[in-house]
C-alpha cells in the first residue's frame, strides 16, 4: 500500500466530503511510477466509491486527469502526487465533485471572467513546501474557468523534460508551452500578469482608512488585526500575504507551536484577518508615501491610499551577492530555496555562500542530495552554531573554504562554475559546478520608502519603543526597523505596540480628523 493506515483514515473522512462523481483517467505503462500510480488510483477507489477509474492516453506517462463524468476539466497530474502534493489531489478531488474553492467573491468574479485558452504546466518537485500552493491556486483556476487548464509534472519524473528545458527551479509555471513565472504566485499575481487583475480606479474610490498596514507577513497581520479589534477602518496592502515565511519550510521557535511550516502559519494568519472587517488588498505593491493632511500611500497600479495612520511592517527579503552572473541565472542555477530547489540538483555539484546558520543547514540538507557541497564564507570562520560546525564537517561530501570572496557567478545557458578570490593572498580561483545557493542574510524591504521617513545605514526605519517613526501618523516593526533582533515572534509583539500606537494617535487627534472629514 503507498497509504499507511493512519492516513487512509483521514483520506476517508475527506473524500466523504465528496459531492458528486469523479473520474480519474491514466494513461500509465510498466514503469515503477506507473505501477505507484494505479496503486494509489485503485486505493482511493477502495476509500470512496464515487471514484470510477479509466484508462486512456495522455500527452504524459506516467499521468492521469481528474474529470467529471463526460466533462474533462482540465487538471492532471504528470508523476505521483504525494508527498507535499498529496493535498493538491486532495483538493482536486473535492473541487471536481463539486466543492466550491476557497477564494475571494471577487477573485472568482475575475478567474470566471478570463477569455482566451490557458493551458498553465506547474513543475515540482515532491519535497518542495512551496509548490502546492501553486498547483492548487491554479487547479482551483481550472476548476472554476472550462478555458483554463492545468498540470502539475513531478520533475524528478520527467527529469529529460526538466533538462531540456533548463529548469533548475521549482516551482516553474509554463503557459501555453512559455515561461511565466518561478517561486510563489498567487491567483492575484497570475491574473494580474495576464492583465486581469483590479485597476486602479476600484482603489481611488476607497474611502480614508483609520489605519492601514503596508505588509502581509506575521508583523503585519498582527498589525491589522490589533487595529481591526478597536472597531475602526483597517486596511492591508500586502506584495505577498504571508511575507517571508512563505519561503520558510519548518518554524521551531514560535511559541506554543512546536513546528509549523511556513505556509501553513501564512495560511492561519490570513484566516485569523479574514476574521475581521479587514480591507485586504493582496498582490498589490507599495511604492510610495507622503504626509499631508492624511498620509498617502501610493500603489504600484497608479492609485493612492489615504490613511489618519499607517503601520509599515514589510520585512525583510532574501540579500543577494551583486556579483555578475547572479541575476542573469536565477533559476537557471542559482537558488535562494534549498529546500524547494534542492532536489533538481541531486548527483550534481553545487556551492552555498554564507557560513551562518542558515547556511550551514543549506550545506547539510543538500549533502544528502547533491554530489558535492562547497561552502564558501567571506570571514576567517563560520559563523553558525557550534553544533551545526560539528554536525557538517562529519560530512564527507562537504569542502569549507573561509576568506573566499565571491567574485563572479559563471556559465552559458545555466551555471557551470564559480569564482572567489582568497583574502589571504589575493588568489583567484574557479570551482566547477551547477548550482550555487545564496544564504547571506536578509536586507529590509524599505526601498519604495526613499527618504520618506527617517533610516539607518542598513535602510532599516528607525523607530522609538512605541513604534513611532520621525514622521507623523506613520509607525513601523518587525524586520524593516532597527530592532536588533529578527525574529517572528518578535516582529508580532512590535506589530502589536505599533498598531496599538497608531490607534492612540487617531484617538489623541480625534478632533484634528473630525475636522477633516468635515472639509
Amino acid at each position: 500500500m503507498l497509504l499507511d493506515q493512519n492516513m487512509r483514515a483521514q483520506l476517508k473522512q475527506y473524500l466523504e466530503l465528496m459531492e458528486g462523481d469523479v473520474v480519474l483517467k491514466l494513461s500509465v505503462g510498466d514503469d515503477k511510477q506507473s505501477k505507484d500510480m494505479v496503486e494509489l488510483a485503485n486505493e482511493l477507489k477502495e476509500l470512496s466509491d464515487r471514484i470510477i477509474i479509466e484508462h486512456t492516453v495522455l500527452d504524459r506517462t506516467p499521468s492521469f486527469s481528474v474529470n467529471r463524468p463526460g466533462e474533462d476539466t482540465g487538471i492532471e497530474f504528470a508523476g505521483v502526487p504525494l508527498g507535499h502534493e498529496f493535498t493538491s489531489l486532495v483538493l482536486a478531488l473535492l473541487q471536481v465533485s463539486g466543492r466550491p474553492p476557497k477564494m475571494d467573491e471577487n477573485l472568482v468574479k475575475q478567474i470566471q471572467a478570463l477569455e482566451g485558452e490557458y493551458h498553465f504546466e506547474t513543475y515540482v518537485s515532491l519535497t518542495c513546501q512551496v509548490c502546492p500552493d501553486v498547483v492548487q491556486t491554479l487547479n482551483a483556476m481550472a476548476v472554476l474557468n472550462p478555458n483554463i487548464k492545468h498540470t502539475m509534472i513531478d520533475g524528478a519524473v520527467f527529469k529529460q523534460e526538466v533538462e531540456s528545458k533548463k529548469i533548475m527551479a521549482v516551482p516553474t509555471v509554463y503557459l501555453n508551452g512559455e515561461e511565466f513565472s518561478g517561486g510563489r504566485i498567487t491567483a492575484e499575481e497570475i491574473l494580474a500578469k495576464l492583465g486581469a487583475g483590479p485597476d486602479k480606479e476600484e482603489f481611488e474610490k476607497k474611502d480614508p482608512f483609520d489605519i492601514l498596514v503596508i505588509g502581509g507577513g506575521p508583523g503585519g497581520a498582527t498589525a491589522a488585526i490589533y487595529a481591526a479589534r478597536k472597531g475602526i477602518r483597517t486596511g492591508i496592502v500586502a506584495e505577498r500575504f504571508g511575507g517571508q515565511i512563505q519561503d520558510t519550510a519548518t518554524i521551531e521557535n514560535f511559541i506554543g507551536t512546536k513546528a509549523i511550516e511556513g505556509s501553513h502559519l501564512a495560511n492561519n494568519l490570513l484566516e485569523h484577518v479574514n476574521e475581521y472587517n479587514v480591507d485586504v488588498m493582496n498582490s498589490q505593491r507599495a511604492v510610495g508615501l507622503k504626509k499631508n493632511d492624511y498620509v498617502e500611500v501610493e500603489l504600484e497600479n497608479g492609485a493612492t491610499l489615504k490613511s489618519k495612520a499607517v503601520v509599515i511592517a514589510t520585512g525583510a527579503k532574501w540579500r543577494q551577492l551583486g556579483v555578475p552572473g547572479e541575476a542573469e541565472f536565477r533559476n537557471k542555477g542559482v537558488a535562494y530555496c534549498p529546500h524547494c530547489d534542492g532536489p533538481l540538483f541531486e548527483g550534481k555539484r553545487v556551492a552555498v555562500i554564507g557560513g551562518g546558520n542558515s547556511g550551514i543547514e543549506a550545506a547539510i540538507d543538500l549533502a544528502g542530495i547533491a554530489k558535492h557541497v562547497t561552502v564558501l564564507e567571506f570571514a576567517e570562520e563560520l559563523k553558525a552554531d557550534s553544533v551545526l560546525q560539528d554536525r557538517v564537517k562529519e560530512l564527507p561530501n562537504v569542502t569549507i573554504i573561509t576568506n573566499a570572496q565571491t567574485t563572479e557567478i559563471t556559465g552559458d545557458e545555466t551555471v557551470n562554475g564559480l569564482k572567489y578570490i582568497d583574502r589571504a593572498t589575493n588568489e583567484e580561483h574557479h570551482l566547477e559546478l551547477e548550482g550555487v545557493f545564496v544564504q547571506i542574510g536578509l536586507v529590509p524591504n524599505t526601498d519604495w520608502l526613499g527618504d520618506a521617513v527617517e533610516k539607518n545605514r542598513f535602510g532599516e526605519i528607525v523607530v522609538d519603543r512605541n513604534g513611532r517613526t520621525n514622521v507623523e501618523g506613520v509607525f513601523a516593526a518587525g524586520d524593516c526597523t532597527d530592532e536588533p533582533y529578527k525574529q517572528i515572534i518578535i516582529s508580532m509583539g512590535a506589530s502589536a505596540t505599533a498598531a496599538l500606537s497608531a490607534f492612540d494617535y487617531i484617538v489623541r487627534n480625534a478632533d484634528k480628523f473630525a475636522k477633516m472629514e468635515a472639509k
